[in-house]
């Protein structure tokens, strides 16, 4: 991930395919106003620590989430810059829809 600009093609593709999982889904909802511990957003999911440790990884590459070590505990909470650039990618996706809609309905006129 790109540290401060907007994310790349190649960063988007990441970010849709982490979200693309719903379990990846509820990894980000579980950690999006805290830090949590690996072993506690496993504990939330019917599925192995080895599943919840897989998905936790692919949501790192995609620089969706970070973590931190505490001993041995790992500390995981959502990366709020990429959030933002995934979502100022998105305004600017639907704004461009919303535009050439908008050009349409004028040109039906």
């Amino acid at each position: 991930m790109s540290a401060g600009s907007a994310l790349s093609e190649q960063d988007l593709d990441l970010c849709f395919h982490a979200l693309s999982q719903p379990r990846r889904r509820g990894i980000l909802r579980l950690v999006g106003d805290r830090e949590v511990a690996a072993g506690e957003i496993a504990a939330e999911f019917d599925v192995t620590r080895s599943a919840v440790s897989q998905h936790l990884t692919v949501l790192k590459d995609a620089g969706l989430l970070v973590e931190r070590r505490d001993g041995t505990r790992r500390l995981y909470r959502t990366c709020r810059e990429t959030l933002s650039q995934l979502h100022g990618a998105l305004d600017s996706v639907w704004g461009s829809a919303l535009d050439r809609g908008r050009l349409l309905a004028e040109e039906g006129r």
